[in-house]
């Protein structure tokens, strides 16, 4: 009877490979997590050697159905100023239900004015909705981005979606569906997890309290995507969301030259929602901005 051959032995030889590869594995994962932060430091140092003079920016979120392009009202209106070589950021929100001076239209509702513009022409909704912030609050907006809801859906999924604390419940029994019918949503209170569709509903729901902690969900929401974008490891998907779904007058070299001074003013930012107090009640029935109020606050933060 013949014995059976024993098993193969592990040679000095086969050893030290093995052990080669769990360093390069170690290495090539100490390489990974170094990443983010090699990336930030190099922001860093873009941003304070090249940075570029502030800019102010208007971020337009469109109430457009598919196929409707950006002949629709605004559902978002957001003033950033991002202030580069000091690191300053600033937001303000404007509710949709406030009236402004309008070149050649007199007072209007804000949230139609993308509306008149592109009825002059297509593609001119951003250029009035510039035009009337600075008739109506003197400031010099250089830049626009505009998406519709499924653009904004794009960025939050291109993220990984968004972690948001819910301050309180929330139970929305009608809240409108792209067919133009209406459905039910609801957020309990505590922190979680949004993909985009879910986080759309929260920045859009405002049937249970008013259109002004709808615009501070809308803040609370682009926060959580700014804290996103501090991974580079996100920026390719985020590049292609933003060539396929936004509209924008930034080019390439403008975004990279702003993204360090936003990115890493952000943490520090100031930000405000238009409120009642912010706002004088008229006769008609609508609400114009408290300007005597308003415009010291305005002219330190924007250009």
């Amino acid at each position: 009877m013949q014995t059976p051959p024993s098993p193969p032995r592990t040679t000095s030889a086969t050893r030290p490979a093995r052990r080669v590869t769990r360093r390069w594995r170690c290495q090539f994962c100490a390489f990974g997590c170094l990443t983010p932060l090699i990336c930030l430091m190099g922001l860093l140092v873009f941003s304070l050697i090249l940075a570029p003079k502030p800019v102010d920016l208007l971020i337009l979120g469109v109430d457009a159905r598919p196929g409707e392009r950006y002949l629709t009202r605004t559902d978002s209106i957001m003033l950033l100023n991002v202030s580069p070589g000091s690191l300053r950021v600033t937001l303000l929100s404007i509710p949709r239900d406030v009236f402004i001076n309008v070149p050649g239209y007199g007072e209007q509702r804000i949230n139609t004015i993308n509306v008149l513009g592109e009825q002059e022409a297509e593609g001119s909704g951003p250029a009035l909705l510039k035009a009337s912030i600075q008739e109506s609050f003197g400031v010099g907006v250089e830049h626009y981005v505009r998406l519709d809801f499924g653009g904004f859906v794009a960025l939050v999924d291109a993220v990984g979606g968004v972690d948001i604390d819910v301050p309180k419940l929330i139970i929305d029994y009608e809240y409108p569906t792209l067919d133009g019918g209406v459905m039910t949503v609801r957020f309990d209170p505590g922190r979680q997890h949004m993909d985009g569709e879910r986080a759309l509903q929260y920045a859009r729901t405002r049937h249970q309290d008013d259109e002004y902690q709808r615009a501070g969900r809308q803040q609370q929401v682009l926060d959580a995507l700014a804290k996103k974008l501090t991974n580079p490891l996100v920026w390719p998907r985020v590049w292609r969301a933003i060539q396929d779904h936004t509209d924008t007058d930034l080019g390439t070299w403008d975004m990279l030259r702003l993204a360090p001074g936003l990115l890493l003013g952000w943490p520090g930012r100031e930000q405000r929602v238009l409120q009642r107090e912010d706002l004088i009640g008229m006769k008609a029935g609508y609400w114009i901005p408290n300007y005597e109020q308003l415009l010291p606050w305005i002219e330190e933060r924007f250009d």
